[in-house]
């Protein structure tokens, strides 16, 4: 199979009507098979394909009018590899409409895809500007009735002006679905009465899910669904905001041998799938199947399915689901020279799209943070776990034994882009810093659980990570004790603070923002109800206060080019877009190597100028202080400084600016961050980035933990 033919695949306008393509190694036989508009389970029409040399079977015909619904029949050799059925009903690849039938079969259709973009374009927002906020279509606006109820959960309640308000208020720029491919939910979840509510069981790469469209759209045959997805791309586009989409290109809904066989299974399950010799199916995916994209077909086919959201829906980014799976070989190993990775960043149709992987499946060598290649941003679980160790299990120990079990050199190479493990040519964008996401607890549960609480999901809380790193601060769930509270609610400012304080591409977890929880559940695929839901009203005094917190937050980043550097520092020479750090003590003093190992000594200050190219200088001080009881902190001086303002300090939940002095002491309350604006002199900006740099020669421990390395520490 050619790598650039797969482009022809799929329906397309013809002389004579329309032309169905579609491709089969194995197959000997395929035909299509038109359906009744008024009911699709009754089957009008056969009629034979034709197949070219390249196993690419195609049919011209007028009968493939629009709403028409059709599927095809594939039959081929027998054989451990092979599961043809020619008298099961298939989904073509590329159907860009599908229904479901009476019968509960699934039915592509013939769409209307044109639609008026009216000028809208792309937000012209770069990489190291956007903050990602990570939602759910349905669980977004479902229960929010500042929304028309017809709309509530849908595209458009998702594009609707209180969405789109709300979104701006926060300050987020980009908004990251889970998926809206065409979705089923598993066999076993139906047998349970269940759904699978996040999405990740794909039935078709190119489809928009149905059931996230308003029910006028989901009942017009001509491309309802398709036309309000574009007009939600549209309509977030309007407002600057951008959209990503969880892909989940490593797996299908067919599962295992037994699943439902929809359509790659019945086509040519021996080209689009991993399996043994004997027929087995190699499961790096842990749902049944993994997708073989070290075959052209497969790889064709994701790259086909990237093209045409990111041309025809416009959409500006994606985040590849178990992306390891997609980079493995033939043998099936990883490899970051995996033809596919390369296509996907270096497709001349993709230019300008952002690619983010989540960087490991459930594979032998499956673990892959940092190997992706230039191109892709990661998900950085690195960075996650060592923020939730930070503030929240390190906090459990001190309370336990009055000692910590780590010191401050992993927080700050976390903190400062993670340099040891991107490559410098990536610089710190590669990195998605996170602490939360759909999966696993939110930040609220994270301060409130030491276990998950998933009884609910049906799997006698076997599912869902035993491995959270969280610390419910002494009580485990709810409590009306004000000082576990408001303890817990420093923590969630600690952690969203550096969060959004830290070198690389930011991601919240929608909810996150308030305190939204799940009561502990760590695992709520399968819910879909208030559980999981965006809660918009009767938020209690704490969770305003939080949302401002955030709010304000989020502005500080936007202020501060020195939080935001696209390339890493070198220590003999500034780059433009770099950030300059000076690491501190709680004396104002350079961090020895000393204080970046010991446990018992967990303050530091981290001084961090930007070297911008577009933007006004910047300067910003954050002041960490991880340990038990309060502690006096000498505030840096000196290098033209002339006053600090204390603009965020996470022990308050109503934040106030407070302005200090270079040298001043200040208080800092246990288990707290502050950040200051650092003002200076205008007439001294040379000076003060020429002292920056003298500055940094000076700072770096001449032998950096291990933890650390000399990029990272400044």
């Amino acid at each position: 199979m050619p790598d650039d033919f797969s482009r022809e695949l799929g329906l397309h306008q013809s002389a004579g009507g329309r032309t169905l393509a579609v491709w089969s190694a194995h197959a000997t036989a395929m035909e299509l098979r038109i359906f009744d508009v008024e009911d699709p389970d009754w089957l009008r029409q056969r009629l034979p394909m034709e197949c070219d040399d390249d196993g690419v079977w195609r049919i011209d015909t007028d009968l493939l009018e629009t709403a028409t619904p059709y599927a095809i029949g594939v039959d081929g050799p027998a054989g451990p590899t092979h599961r043809f059925d020619f008298t099961r009903n298939a989904l073509p690849p590329h159907a860009k409409g599908i229904i479901r039938t009476r019968r509960g079969e699934y039915r592509a259709t013939v769409i209307d895809r044109s639609f008026d973009w009216a000028g809208a374009r792309r937000p012209a927002i770069s990489l190291d500007r956007e903050v990602v906020y990570e939602t759910h279509v349905k669980g977004f606006s479902q229960l929010n009735r500042r929304i028309p109820e017809h709309l509530r959960g849908t595209y458009a309640g998702l594009a609707h002006p209180s969405s789109i308000e709300y979104l701006q208020d926060l300050g987020v720029t980009t908004v990251q679905l889970l998926p809206i491919q065409q979705f089923v939910s598993e066999q076993r979840l139906v047998r349970q009465g269940r759904v699978n509510y996040w999405g990740y069981n794909t039935l078709n790469f190119f489809t928009p899910h149905a059931l996230y469209a308003s029910r006028s759209a989901q009942f017009d045959g001509t491309g309802g669904v398709l036309r309000e997805f574009k007009g939600m791309v549209k309509l977030l586009h309007e407002a600057d905001l951008k959209v990503y989409l969880d892909v989940v290109y490593n797996h299908t809904s067919e599962e295992g041998i037994g699943g439902a066989s929809t359509s790659l299974r019945l086509i040519d399950n021996a080209s689009y799938y991993r399996q043994t010799p004997d027929g087995d199916y190699i499961d790096v995916t842990g749902v049944g199947n993994a997708l073989n994209t070290s075959t052209p077909a497969a790889a064709g086919l994701v790259m086909d399915s990237l093209r045409y959201w990111a041309n025809e829906t416009q959409i500006d980014g994606f985040r590849f689901d178990l992306a390891a799976t997609l980079g493995r070989d033939a043998g099936h190993e990883f490899t970051a020279e995996h033809p596919l990775l390369q296509r996907i960043v270096s497709d001349e149709q993709l230019a300008g799209i952002t690619m983010i992987a989540e960087p490991w499946d459930v594979g032998m060598g499956g673990w892959q943070t940092g190997s992706f290649p230039a191109g892709f941003a990661e998900w950085n679980d690195r960075y996650r776990d060592t923020l939730r160790d930070f503030w929240l299990t390190d906090l459990r120990v001190l309370e336990q034994t009055g000692a910590a079990t780590s010191g401050t050199g992993a927080y700050g190479h976390a903190i400062s882009g993670s340099s040891g493990i991107f490559e410098a040519e990536r610089g710190p964008l590669a990195s998605v810093n996170f602490v939360t996401a759909h999966d696993g607890f939110t930040l609220a549960d994270l301060t409130a659980f030491d276990d998950k609480h998933n009884l609910g999901n049906g799997e006698d809380n076997r599912d869902g990570s035993d491995d959270n790193r969280s610390f419910n601060h002494g009580q485990e769930g709810s409590t009306d004790d004000e000082g576990v509270n408001h303890r817990r609610r420093t923590s969630m400012r600690n952690l969203m603070g550096s969060l959004l304080l830290s070198a690389g591409v930011p991601m919240i977890t929608a909810g996150d923002e308030w305190g939204r929880t799940q009561r502990g559940n760590n695992n709520a695929y399968n819910q879909d109800s208030a559980l999981t839901w965006m809660q918009w009203d009767d938020r209690k005094p704490w969770q305003r206060e939080l949302f401002e917190s955030t709010k304000l937050l989020l502005a500080i980043r936007r202020a501060s080019a020195a939080l935001r550097p696209v390339e890493f520092a070198l220590e003999d020479k500034k780059l433009a877009h770099s950030s300059q750090i000076l690491w501190l003590n709680a004396f104002g003093e350079t961090m020895s190597q000393e204080d970046w190992e010991r446990h018992d000594e967990r303050t530091l200050q981290y001084l961090v100028s930007s070297t911008p190219v577009d933007e006004p200088f910047a300067r910003t001080l954050v002041v960490v202080h991880a340990s038990l009881g309060d502690r006096q902190v000498v505030l840096p001086s000196g290098d033209h400084m002339r006053t600090l303002t204390k603009v965020f300090d996470s022990a308050d939940d109503i934040q106030h600016e407070e302005q200090r002095l270079p040298g001043e002491s200040v208080e800092v309350r246990s288990m707290s961050l502050q950040i200051y604006r650092v003002e200076h002199d205008q007439h001294d900006e040379h000076n003060v980035r020429r002292a920056d740099t003298v500055y940094r020669r000076n700072t770096a421990p001449a032998s950096p933990p291990s933890s650390l390395d000399a990029n990272s520490l400044g």
